[in-house]
């Protein structure tokens, strides 16, 4: 099958992607997308400690009002806003990733996409999209209704 029939001209494969530079544009766009999943996971950690440590807040609190002093006290010193690794809390964690990591991975990944197939990303999920859709179904169209 020719896989650019019926394709959205701006999925099309460009002359010249062979298709082991697609395969592997694949991967590194998958790569890509699982830092993406990992980042999320890393928002998740940082909004469910940060609950947490306000749930810690009320706990602290209500052992007051229940006249338990003492533990009230150690876990306000030692534990509510502590670090959850030595000197970061969570937002500290995910502006490291993002600086160290996430950003220079995106940053090569959008370089690799422009010099080897001229900027076109997902092109081998456009691909995969002609291949395994209904052609002619009004629910398998190549592009988006005109606006």
């Amino acid at each position: 099958m020719d896989s650019n029939r019926e394709m959205d001209p701006e999925n099309r494969v460009p002359e010249g992607v062979d298709e082991k530079t697609l395969r592997a544009l694949g991967a590194l766009s998958k790569a890509l997308e699982t830092t993406e999943r990992a980042r999320g996971h890393l928002y998740g950690f940082h909004q469910l400690t940060g609950t947490a440590d306000f749930e810690l807040g009320d706990a602290v609190r209500l052992l007051r009002e229940a006249g338990h002093e003492e533990q009230a006290a150690r876990l306000e010193r030692d534990i509510v806003g502590r670090n959850v690794i030595p000197g970061h809390w969570t937002f500290q964690i995910i502006e490291a990733y993002d600086s160290t990591y996430h950003r220079p991975f995106t940053a090569m990944e959008g370089d690799i996409v422009d010099e080897l197939a001229g900027g076109r990303e997902h092109l081998l999920e456009a691909r995969l999209k002609t291949i395994r859709r209904t052609h002619g179904h009004p629910d398998h169209t190549a592009t988006p209704p005109a606006s």
